[in-house]
């Protein structure tokens, strides 16, 4: 059966003039100047090499494949001499059958790594750094030589339907397996959560629906099987994300020679113009963020660990949705997903500037990307573009490049839906914003844009003018710095109070609107985008609702936590804020419970009943004197301590405001 080996260890990375070291990958060079503004991180042509045995394996009966699951953004392969693989686009897995190149002992792998701008390879222009590096693992599998299709895009050999019928009762599954061998024959199994089988089955390779089938080209055929799921689990978004397993095994001459595994979820979901968004025949609006899998110091070259503490974060604030922005996370991210019940908008780097010497590099990335993550429950859309207007010369060719796109979505996927996120100053009337089946905007009123109030005419004006238009917010936020502070903040101000009022105001908006289809807060966590030089942090954009090493959790994380999290708690909003200079403050407290006490230096001041936000009064006293305050629901409380002071800490203030917080374009 399939058998891994690791080459993650001992690579010997090169870029002339500049590096020439040993290093473990997942690796980045732009871990450090792709964050630390000026846009002039290196982006270049790098080296990767070494040497390596080969595994033990059959040579009659086994062949062995590289598989590089994320190298950015260009790559060419070569081993001992002879190029085996080339590849365009940093976000998915590719892979190459390499039996024939492969001596014993000593095998020289080297990989070009190239993230130089260019006009064929998106993206090229975008607010986040494009770092370069073998940022996810590289590995080498042992396969019988016949197998489950691994040469299409990516593929690991099995696509599955599942849809639920007879009132949700009962459900119909659908499995699509591609082989490479004509001769080959299939037992499946699927099993329940619980690793029962509920249902198994032999396919024989005579009865396979069309011996000349193949998975798009690559020379595999496909076997089908339908199977009926009788009193069935429904895959219920963060209330219950029931999955199943398929197993598959592949039988040549009597013999198992190679077996795969693939998780799936049955499940439905439309969307409604006037009503939004819903799972399974309910209404289920759609609320959540969008995520760069970027970290501090280490760029994309991130550990598993690093995204389960990222979900961990979006499950704790109670999101049910994950933009995963803007390009193909890991199958580790997806995976987690599955498992918790996000909702998932899944696209391409297609961003910003259309290139029109780019448009195969669009198809091939959006194949791989549907290929790959087919089997998601957890993706419920493919997005075909993000804020493409912003600087697009040739208006014909892009809008044919988006009909292709999304009538290929259709084509390779025909359970779900297509949409495109438009940048903020494209009309509504912008025949692009027109072409997929749903359409979400990124819109900053109330942060680029003064006046937080046009959020509701504009929601309300689209609506008015496309009424059977599904309308969706892709992105809304709004810098705001942990360590910076007003008692009187405002747009611009970067400050940690003025991003909780914005946010406050746009919770408010969308429960006032709630025909959107989904909303997506930008960003969950802050990133980097070394064009950037804002809040006094340059490269660095901070809308994040937690800060770019994760410790830190804005006011804002809270106070989506109060508006989406059924996990009891208490938060004291700006108690960074400490030094204050008037005698009388207001407080803010924020809480999922429906009354709130307050309490100074141990003494009740006030007990209040309501939603979400609780605001108090609060004296502080004279100049010198520490207040503690204690807020309390329950058996559920949170501290702070105020000191009033005769003058402001010049330390909460903006002191370098960059490029005044204007639009990165």
């Amino acid at each position: 059966m399939r058998r891994f080996f690791s080459l993650n260890k001992d690579w010997h990375f090169q870029i002339e003039g500049k590096y020439d070291e040993k290093v473990d990958v997942p690796h980045t060079w732009n871990a450090v100047d792709g964050q630390d503004g000026g846009n002039d991180y290196l982006r270049a042509l790098a080296t990767y090499e070494k040497t390596f045995d080969a595994p033990v394996f059959d040579k009659d009966k086994e062949c062995v494949y590289i598989q590089f699951d994320g190298v950015n953004s260009e790559s060419t392969v070569y081993l001992n001499g002879e190029e085996v693989i080339r590849h365009e686009g940093g976000y998915s897995t590719f892979r190459k059958d390499i039996t024939d190149y492969l001596k014993d002992k000593d095998n020289h792998l080297k990989v070009l790594v190239d993230n130089r701008p260019n006009t064929r390879v998106y993206p090229q222009k975008a607010d986040f750094t494009f770092y370069g590096g073998i940022y996810r693992d590289v590995n080498l599998l042992v396969v019988s030589r016949s197998h489950f299709d691994l040469d299409h895009y990516g593929t690991r050999g099995i696509r599955i339907k599942a849809k639920p019928v007879e009132g949700y009762k009962k459900a119909i599954g659908k499995a699509f397996l591609y082989v490479n061998s004509g001769s080959a024959d299939v037992s499946i199994e699927v099993l329940d959560a619980d690793e029962k089988v509920i249902h198994e089955a032999k396919i024989c390779h005579e009865d396979r629906r069309s011996q000349q089938e193949k998975s798009s080209g690559d020379g595999s055929f496909c076997l089908e099987h339908e199977f009926i799921i009788g009193d069935v689990h429904l895959w219920e978004g963060i209330k219950n994300p029931y999955l199943y397993h398929l197993k598959a095994t592949l039988i040549e001459a009597g013999e198992a020679v190679d077996e795969i595994e693939t998780r799936f979820g049955v499940r439905d979901f439309h969307y409604h113009p006037k009503t939004g968004f819903y799972l399974n025949g309910k209404s289920y609006a759609l609320h959540g963020v969008s995520r760069h899998q970027d970290r501090k110091g280490l760029g994309n070259a991130i550990t598993n660990e690093m995204h389960k503490e990222d979900i961990d974060l979006i499950c704790e604030m109670g999101a049910n949705t994950i933009r995963l922005a803007h390009y193909q996370h890991s199958q580790y991210f997806y995976d987690l997903c599955d498992e918790r019940g996000m909702i998932v908008w899944a696209e391409i780097p297609y961003i910003s500037e259309h290139m029109p010497d780019g448009r195969d590099n669009t198809i091939s990335q959006m194949k791989e990307l549907i290929i790959q993550n087919y089997n998601h429950p957890s993706i419920v859309c493919w997005g075909i573009s993000n804020e493409i207007t912003i600087s697009t010369k040739n208006k014909k060719d892009m809008m044919e490049n988006h009909r292709i796109l999304n009538d290929l979505c259709h084509e390779m996927d025909d359970t779900r839906f297509t949409t495109l996120a438009c940048y903020a100053a494209c009309s509504p009337f912008n025949k692009v914003a027109h072409i997929t089946d749903t359409v979400s905007w990124n819109l900053y009123l109330g942060w680029y844009v003064p006046g937080l109030f046009l959020n509701d005419l504009w929601m309300r004006f689209f609506h008015l003018v496309y009424p059977n238009r599904c309308l969706g917010y892709s992105e809304y936020g709004c810098e705001g710095m942990p360590n910076l502070h007003s008692e009187n903040p405002h747009r611009g101000d970067h400050t940690e109070e003025y991003q909780a009022v914005y946010h406050e105001y746009m919770l408010k908006c969308f429960e006032r609107n709630p025909f959107m289809w989904a909303t997506h807060v930008w960003n969950m966590f802050d990133f980097a985008a070394d064009a950037r030089n804002q809040g006094g942090e340059p490269g660095m954009n901070h809308k994040g609702l937690v800060t770019f090493d994760r410790k830190t959790k804005k006011d804002s994380f809270y106070l989506y936590k109060a508006w989406w999290s059924e996990d009891p708690f208490v938060h004291i909003a700006s108690k960074r804020f400490v030094q204050r200079t008037k005698n009388r403050i207001r407080l803010k407290v924020y809480s999922n419970q429906n009354e709130i006490t307050l309490f100074a230096d141990g003494k009740k001041l006030e007990t209040k009943h309501g939603q979400h936000v609780f605001e108090f009064e609060v004296s502080l006293g004279e100049i010198g004197k520490e207040t503690d305050i204690t807020a309390v629901s329950g058996a559920f409380k949170d501290c702070a301590k105020f000191v009033r002071v005769a003058a402001p800490n010049p330390e909460y203030c903006l002191k370098d405001p960059g490029d005044k917080g204007a639009n990165w374009t």
